[in-house]
């Protein structure tokens, strides 16, 4: 896929992932609709993707909800006319062991954002995707695909999310609309800063050894590269690619993993 002219949906742009990766596409001559619930760090990343080169607007939205959802296609289509990259990145997370928690209203969050906000904005992008034969993309994790101790909640949300777009593309064959799912190891984000805790309230620091981790813009170059090659799957860390086959032969092996990785912090 040529990116150049592109129109591209992002959501969760106002930090993270989603912010290194409009910057990324920026450079790339893209029209850009940023959406995310702080209207003003959208608005700043929505500066700095014009000054880069981009047609780019900002959308205030809370993709759990369908009114808002609607909303940001809608806006899409007033300003650009079509859509042909749909970036499901906005995302939550949590950080506590099940026995630990004083907040079963976490799961229910964490569902809402993770995997039906991604399922709702897909509906109502299809058709425009459809008439366009474009991309959706799904960012979900490497615990979409594996147990992760401490993030039962996050690793159920982002399981949800994998099959249902995995099973959405068996759906969408020959229509012309691709399915690429990238599945993103630990990243340097303000997720983890904003991860819920056990007693359902936001750690406010991040509990991982950034030093140790991915960063959003190497992570962003992945996906890049994984929108322009249309990939039906891009695990971005050598140990989520070795994991999908230990798991297979040797599932113990890759539950002793996740919790020595959980332990490190990395």
């Amino acid at each position: 896929m040529q990116l150049d002219g592109r129109i591209i949906v992002i959501t969760g742009a106002s930090t993270g992932i989603g912010e290194a990766l409009a910057l990324a596409l920026a450079r790339r001559d893209t029209r850009l609709v940023l959406a995310a619930r702080d209207g003003a760090k959208l608005a700043l990343v929505a500066e700095q993707c014009a000054r880069l080169g981009a047609r780019a607007v900002a959308q205030v939205a809370d993709i759990s909800r369908p009114a808002d959802c609607q909303a940001l296609i809608d806006r899409t289509l007033q300003e650009f006319g079509g859509l042909d990259v749909l970036v499901n990145n906005a995302g939550s997370t949590m950080w506590a062991r099940f026995d630990a928690l004083t907040e079963l209203s976490i799961f229910e969050q964490l569902m809402k954002v993770n995997y039906l906000g991604a399922v709702y904005l897909t509906h109502r992008a299809l058709p425009a995707l459809q008439a366009a034969r474009g991309l959706i993309v799904a960012v979900a994790s490497i615990a979409g695909f594996t147990g992760v101790p401490e993030r039962t909640g996050y690793a159920a949300s982002k399981h949800a999310m994998v099959g249902f777009f995995e099973s959405l593309r068996i759906e969408l064959k020959g229509s012309g609309v691709d399915v690429t799912i990238v599945a993103p190891d630990f990243v340097v984000s303000e997720v983890h800063k904003r991860a819920i805790g056990a007693d359902g309230k936001a750690l406010g620091t991040s509990p991982m050894q950034t030093s140790r981790i991915m960063t959003a813009a190497a992570c962003a170059t992945c996906i890049v590269r994984a929108i322009e090659q249309r990939k039906r799957l891009a695990v971005l860390s050598a140990r989520g690619r070795l994991g999908r086959w230990l798991k297979l032969i040797a599932p113990g092996l890759i539950d002793r993993i996740a919790a020595n990785a959980i332990r490190r912090r990395y």
